[in-house]
């Protein structure tokens, strides 16, 4: 479990969600990369925590309106030049470069993206 004080039923659907995410962008052959990242890469998740995910892929419109359709429509949009970022759940944790920068958990990496960016960032 990448989890903290949580309960084991709370653990267990922490590690379902990383599961069914995980599963779905390694089935796509336009997703780059999977990373997981917060309290939950970090082995510290709380009761109230959400999973956090950084998805590198090549068609973001494909992949955002894939995954909108499995999850639900984004509650927040925003353009970062060539990145995009969209929060399907308005994150517990405030502040995207914590959340990156705090911990992070490679989930799906085949051309070794993740592991170079997680090498370089310390």
């Amino acid at each position: 479990m990448r989890g903290g004080s949580v309960s084991a039923a709370r653990a267990a659907e922490i590690e379902s969600v990383i599961d069914r995410v995980t599963r779905w962008a390694s089935g796509r052959g336009d997703v780059a990369g999977l990373l997981l990242v917060g309290s939950c890469a970090r082995g510290a998740a709380r009761p109230s925590s959400d999973v956090d995910f950084v998805l590198l892929t090549t068609a973001p419109y494909a992949v955002a309106s894939a995954a909108g359709s499995a999850i639900g429509e984004p509650t927040l949009t925003r353009s970062w030049g060539p990145i995009t970022e969209r929060r399907f759940v308005t994150p517990v944790d405030p502040g995207t470069l914590r959340v990156v920068t705090d911990g992070a958990c490679s989930l799906y990496d085949p051309a070794g993206l993740l592991a170079a960016l997680l090498g370089a960032a310390g």
